[in-house]
């Protein structure tokens, strides 16, 4: 029962691939913070939900038990909680569908796995996107779930109507808005939940919360050169997929090292574009981009298959990620 548990507790590290159960725990009081700080408690638990029923799952069905150790199985129901309860109103059918879509996140990722492993890439989580869009769209026809979040149906051209962001007028700005980047990550827009996700990441990975802020930053400031909305752009929302980026290609699928960093910055700069253009392209539906431009534009940067580090001239292995910690 102790190792189901700590594999519970890994699920949320693994959103940023750490298989810590410290760095899981301090992720949930992160994601606890920013919900409650808003008056939002139900989103903080619509993620427990989502873990747990991901989780739960993974052991029902013929899949590694090892993967639901290393919390493989809950990070992408997590993240389908805290999106279903940010984007859909608080009633039964609500959590009903949450728990539903929670669930197939499990089967979702086990089937792209497959399907990825011919190019030793994972699915990341592209599982909880595609999941999410399906039970978000089917929300617009269904008078049982309410979409009170969800933005309306609209061309490109009204959102590009608003006025462009401009540099941070403070130190404080400057550094806030990229830890709103990180808290991102988990749907949620609060600079503390930003520092409190960098410090369960150093617990488990300091370089991978080195590569976290520095994509969020990335993104935030490269957003702000080119003009985005000043809206969008401070409440964190160009941070949180070049942040994943970032971790993936500086320290998770590469090892830590001059040309990989290269890499991560580069990638993490071009996860801006990829997500104004997935933002662009999903704006006549009024769904969210999720995480998706992190999972596009990291495969595109993975299939290359370049060796970076002190590899021993071996391929790094993209197909998963194992991080044997506490």
């Amino acid at each position: 029962m102790k190792r189901e548990f700590i594999g519970l507790m890994r699920g949320p590290a693994q959103v940023m691939f750490q298989a810590n159960a410290l760095t899981g725990l301090l992720f949930l009081i992160g994601i606890f913070w920013g919900a409650l700080s808003i008056g939002q408690g139900r989103i903080a638990f619509g993620g427990l939900v989502g873990l747990t029923a991901a989780t739960l799952t993974g052991y029902l069905l013929p899949l590694p038990v090892r993967d639901g150790e290393a919390g493989l199985w809950g990070f992408n129901g997590v993240l389908v909680g805290l999106a279903m309860m940010t984007f859909l109103g608080d009633s039964p059918l609500a959590w009903g569908a949450l728990v539903l879509c929670s669930a197939m996140t499990t089967w979702v990722r086990a089937g792209l796995d497959r399907v990825g492993a011919t190019h030793k890439v994972s699915s990341l989580t592209m599982p909880f996107v595609l999941s999410t869009w399906i039970f978000l769209a089917a929300a617009r026809l269904f008078v049982g779930l309410d979409e009170v979040a969800l933005s309306h149906p609209m061309l490109p051209a009204a959102q590009m109507s608003e006025p462009p962001a401009t540099m941070p007028t403070s130190l404080w700005e400057a550094i806030v808005w990229p830890l709103r980047g990180v808290a991102q990550i988990m749907l949620l827009d609060s600079w503390v939940t930003g520092a409190l996700f960098l410090i369960g990441l150093a617990v488990s990975s300091p370089w991978a919360a080195l590569w976290c802020f520095v994509g969020s930053t990335i993104g935030t400031y490269g957003a702000i050169l080119y003009g985005a909305s000043a809206t969008v752009v401070e409440a964190g929302l160009y941070g949180f997929s070049p942040a994943l980026t970032a971790i993936a290609l500086g320290c998770t699928f590469h090892r830590p090292s001059p040309s990989a960093a290269l890499w991560a910055i580069i990638g993490a700069a071009a996860t801006l574009f990829v997500q104004a253009a997935v933002n662009l392209f999903l704006e006549p539906l009024g769904l969210p981009a999720l995480t998706a431009p992190f999972c596009l534009t990291t495969w595109l940067f993975l299939l290359p298959m370049f060796k970076f580090g002190r590899d021993g001239g071996k391929e790094p292995d993209h197909s998963v990620w194992h991080h044997h910690s506490a």
